[in-house]
């Protein structure tokens, strides 16, 4: 039996850190030759830069850079065939392109041919397209290589084969969201049926911005899923590629049955995303704490539980800003949250800030009460908050975590400039009622959110006896409003069809498309769904667009 030992280097490459990144590279390619005893090692697309680079990619350096890199490796990596992915000018063209390397020579050399410009993904922008199928023969295997979205449509990988590849390898910077693995993997595998080839799925881990990859690299013969690493841990897992002996030249490579670590519940892995994308923003742009106001609540509860899951209690700063409408029992719950979980707890009450903003403003705006306490004053009192925490922030140099949850976000239920203060929003993509889900995943873990945080209706606690369904419809009903209209993108007549009350239908939807103008102020946070607010969903804030018709 023949056999071909592949590597694959699950990395987490820093945007632009073009010469750190090629370190790495060189470091996880020596340890793949020496500990493994590989042949081969694949890093993920666009590995040398990092994805996505965005308009780096038009800086009049990249070309330089890259070509040093480039070098670095033909030089220093001996031993060993390395697949590396990086941007290439040729012709006057930028290509998205993979090469595979060995002992000083570029020997096969891949530009990708499908480029995505959907979504969060933007390459028609810098990248032109390639066009042919790129096969190079290592130890009697032929392997053609392809590059993220080659494998979602069918051309690439029928040209590789039909070019004589036994194996393609397909590097990946690939954005996780709920339940995208299992697409992942079942359509690598009709590739493999289709075009009777072996496939390795080779992809990063790591947050970048509001993207977050998330690893699970695996291997598929066109009878089913060979090998599978882990989600979210960086680290270098191997595939073995074998071939029975036999006087049959046609013998086909295939895959050994290998580790398959199992796949993650949707809502372990959402976590484990949230936890990552927190680490790797506030660590890779330099912040050594966060600091956050925890109210009692439960979308706070579960930000400080994600932040010192990131980044360490040590690292993380809690503040109770209470006032008069803050009753004991959030007091009572925001002491045993920080204390469960280990964090450095302030309390600074919000009287003293908001009285002399009163002071400062009588005579120049009337506050009437409506209903117990009118809208500006309680956006006065969260942005009596918001001043305190970037007050700390500015002293501390911590970084401030705002606690908004999607829902909030969609139809503006959040301050501008008060609640939404801070440089990154844990919770921006994830829905109310997926707040619930994952506090109580995360109790099972450890008891960290009381109980009654839980099952406590929500409150801003901005007037006396305050809740958020004042304001909203309930939350079950809102979510799944907000699902079809800002991740399906169906009209208002296409959801009151499926039975909601249209009133509420158009309300919400009002509400949406009338608070586009604080989410495009508002800060980035993880991306854990289909559609997320950002780069994901890109709408004009002064637009007449009407509610009524398809």
């Amino acid at each position: 039996m023949q056999e071909l030992l592949v590597a694959v280097a699950q990395t987490n490459p820093l945007v632009g850190a073009i010469t750190q990144n090629t370190d790495e590279i060189i470091q996880w390619a020596e340890k793949a030759r020496d500990e493994l005893g590989a042949q081969l090692v694949v890093f993920p697309e666009l590995s040398l830069v990092g994805y996505p680079p965005e308009d780096l990619l038009l800086r009049p350096g990249l070309e330089a850079r890259i070509e040093a890199a480039l070098q670095r490796l033909l030089t220093e990596v001996q031993g060993i065939y390395l697949v590396v992915g990086y941007p290439r000018r040729q012709g006057g063209r930028l290509y998205n392109a993979a090469a595979i390397l060995h002992n000083g020579e570029l020997l096969l050399e891949y530009f990708k041919q499908e480029l995505p410009n959907y979504r969060v993904f933007d390459e028609k922008r810098y990248f032109a397209e390639g066009n042919e199928a790129a096969v190079l023969d290592i130890a009697g295997c032929q392997f053609g290589l392809t590059i993220c979205e080659d494998i979602w449509q069918e051309g690439p990988v029928s040209k590789a084969a039909a070019a004589g590849a036994d194996c393609v390898i397909n590097i990946n910077a690939s954005p996780y969201y709920i339940g995208k693995q299992q697409i992942r993997e079942e359509l690598v595998l009709k590739r493999a049926q289709d075009n009777d080839v072996a496939i390795l799925y080779a992809h990063m881990v790591g947050g970048q911005d509001e993207l977050v990859f998330d690893g699970s690299s695996f291997a598929v013969n066109p009878d089913g899923l060979a090998a599978r690493a882990p989600m979210f841990e960086r680290g270098m897992y191997s595939f073995a590629l074998t071939r029975q002996q036999s006087d049959d030249e046609g013998q086909p490579w295939r895959w050994a049955q290998g580790s398959k670590v199992a796949p993650l519940t949707d809502l372990e892995a959402s976590y484990k995303a949230l936890v990552l994308g927190v680490h790797d923003y506030v660590r890779k742009n330099g912040f050594k704490q966060v600091l956050l106001g925890l109210s009692g609540g439960i979308d706070s509860a579960l930000t400080l539980a994600i932040a010192a899951d990131a980044l360490g209690p040590e690292s993380v700063t809690a503040v109770m800003m209470p006032y008069q409408y803050t009753s004991q029992i959030s007091l009572d719950d925001a002491r045993q949250e920080a204390e469960n979980l280990g964090v450095t707890y302030k309390v600074i009450p919000i009287k003293p800030a908001f009285e002399g903003f009163q002071e400062s403003l009588q005579g120049e705006l009337e506050l009437v009460e409506t209903d117990g306490v009118d809208v500006t004053e309680q956006n006065l009192q969260a942005r009596c908050r918001g001043v305190i925490l970037m007050a700390l922030s500015n002293r501390s140099g911590a970084l401030v975590l705002t606690t908004g949850n999607k829902s909030e976000m969609a139809v503006g239920y959040a301050t501008l400039y008060g609640d939404m203060c801070g440089g990154f929003d844990v919770l921006k993509d994830v829905p109310k009622m997926l707040v619930y889900e994952l506090s109580r995943y995360r109790n099972t873990l450890s008891p960290v959110i009381p109980q009654r945080v839980i099952d406590r209706a929500p409150s801003a606690e901005l007037a006396p006896d305050q809740v958020d369904q004042d304001n909203l419809p309930p939350y079950e009903i809102l979510d799944e409003i907000l699902e079809y209209y800002v991740e399906q993108d169906l009209s208002a007549q296409n959801i009151i069809d499926k039975g909601f009350d249209a009133a509420e239908v158009k309300r919400v939807i009002r509400l949406v498309d009338l608070n586009e103008y604080k989410r495009q102020q508002a800060a980035v946070g993880v991306r854990i769904t289909g559609r997320g607010f950002g780069r994901d969903r890109r709408y004009p804030i002064t637009s007449g667009w009407e509610i009524d018709g398809p």
